[in-house]
């Protein structure tokens, strides 16, 4: 699909409304996009007008407002057309979940496996380009078997439909431009008459190539099904998905979380022949003007239960209450789910155990559903020997509730761990053995008892070659008090001065 318009459309549904186009367009002026070329303000984009009274990109604005005193003339503004285009993309997910930025007015839509469902690839064409008119958005489209000949076709072609083993005779009579070439190259293969891809066709390979590069015959073979080319989805594709057009538009929250909750029967009978779970779910609101809702919802453990998915939805729209705009109503909605975990059976006992379980499940998924996710984090261990490395605070949405053990780890380990070590100063009786007393924040101790070493080694793929090694000793000193030290480096093999640093205290 190709938006000749996007900039100049973009300006009108702001200015005259979203469905201009129907309810007629007021008496106004050509508009024009201006931007800053070199030293100069040129054309960047035109409306259909001003390209009909004669105006062209990269024409001077001096020029322009020459040949027209009251053009409308308004500053380009790239991001805001980048996000226009992004929210074009959002409203085409109602057709397929693969769509892709084709440059900066483009899409690509793979329609492979969904044309059907809207009656043929004619009427899934037309019906797109009807609600893009009446929307207020000019558009071209295109349906072929290779991304190429889809982006040539619409923007310089005339045929809307190419069946396979047609493509040569399609792609023949469009210029050279169409084959996404750099400029340098088509200003080039114009220069030499080769004005039309059929001309590239009748030549021979190799010249072509040692001329032009080898990013011509690339282009001209993708065009024509020769080379694969895949286009790269702007969103990741759901692992399941459910969705119910409706036959007229609601508004009310509660209708919204009652045909969730409907969507959610089916996709569980498709959990539980994969034998998983949910464990992040989007909700597409696809409202009638053509704004598209997305709302995501994660889950502390695997879900199939279809009230508790729509329980998550549920706190979502209500954490969203004020910025949450029906408008005319939404005229589809689909579930996805985007992560699935393995799904473990619990078999519930009479001291209802496995319903705390799930009690504290469905606290944690309200409240990050309500306050967003991150709200609540539990220590797990990590894949390292080195003390600071061993743990981490993770979001109790990427955790799998189901599978933490109770163990609190090693007795050894103090009950508070430093962020950062903390120097010392410490004399040792012998060279290697435990301190005999040691000097830190400016209080002097006396070691009691010692226990250790500990020796860790160093991790040199993460800390590098030059790491030293760390013998850990538990302290204890007069007073009872118990502390975590370490003297990095060894006597005469990585050092003949190691250091001492304190690492933590227990309780």
């Amino acid at each position: 699909m190709h938006f000749p318009h996007l900039a100049t459309d973009r300006i009108a549904r702001a200015r005259w409304g979203r469905s201009w186009r129907s309810t007629g367009r007021p008496d106004h002026p050509p508009i024009v996009c201006a931007a800053r070329s070199g030293n100069a303000m040129r054309l960047s984009a035109l409306d259909e007008a001003a390209r009909g009274v004669g105006l062209r990109p990269g024409q001077g604005v001096a020029d322009a407002r020459a040949m027209i005193p009251g053009l409308d003339v308004v500053a380009a503004e790239p991001q805001a057309d980048r996000a226009f285009l992004e929210a074009i993309a959002d409203w085409c997910d109602r057709y397929t979940p693969l769509v892709a930025i084709d440059g900066e007015d483009g899409l690509y839509l793979d329609i492979t496996g969904s044309a059907h469902l809207f009656g043929g690839e004619k009427a899934l064409l037309d019906d797109a380009l009807n609600r893009l008119f009446h929307m207020g958005i000019s558009a071209r489209g295109s349906i072929s078997s290779t991304p190429g000949l889809s982006h040539g076709l619409a923007r310089f072609g005339r045929r809307e439909i190419v069946v396979p083993e047609e493509e040569s005779e399609a792609l023949a009579p469009l210029p050279v431009k169409a084959l996404r070439l750099p400029v340098v190259t088509v200003e080039l293969l114009v220069k030499a008459g080769l004005r039309q891809v059929g001309d590239l066709m009748d030549q021979p390979r190799a010249p072509l190539t040692r001329r032009f590069g080898t990013e011509l015959m690339l282009r001209l073979d993708q065009a024509l099904g020769l080379e694969e080319e895949a286009i790269s989805p702007r969103r990741p594709v759901a692992a399941l998905s459910c969705e119910r057009r409706l036959a007229s538009p609601v508004v009310s929250e509660e209708d919204i979380l009652a045909l969730i909750g409907k969507l959610a029967v089916p996709m569980r009978q498709s959990l539980e022949a994969r034998g998983e779970g949910g464990r992040l779910f989007e909700m597409l609101l696809f409202r009638v003007d053509g704004r598209v809702f997305r709302m995501t919802a994660g889950s502390s453990s695997p879900l199939r239960d279809a009230e508790r998915i729509s329980a998550l939805f549920s706190a979502r729209l209500a954490a969203i209450h004020d910025d949450f705009d029906a408008g005319y109503g939404f005229e589809t909605l689909r579930l996805n789910v985007l992560q699935t975990a393995e799904y473990r059976q619990k078999q519930g006992d009479f001291s209802g155990g496995g319903q705390q379980d799930e009690g504290l499940n469905d606290f944690l998924d309200q409240m990050s559903a309500r306050f967003g996710p991150g709200v609540f984090s539990l220590p797990v261990a990590v894949a390292s020997h080195m003390p600071e490395r061993a743990g981490a605070m993770v979001p109790v949405e990427e955790i799998d509730l189901a599978g933490i053990s109770g163990s609190s780890g090693p007795a050894s380990r103090p009950l508070r761990l430093f962020e950062h070590a903390e120097p010392v100063e410490a004399t040792a009786s012998v060279p290697e053995g435990p301190p005999a007393t040691f000097r830190w924040r400016r209080a002097f101790f006396r070691v009691k008892r010692a226990e250790g070493p500990e020796r860790i080694a160093p991790e040199w793929w993460v800390d590098g070659e030059d790491a030293r090694t760390r013998d850990y000793f538990r302290v204890e000193d007069e007073a009872g008090r118990r502390y975590w030290l370490y003297r990095e480096g060894l006597y005469e093999r990585e050092t003949n001065s190691p250091r001492w640093f304190m690492h933590g205290v227990f309780a």
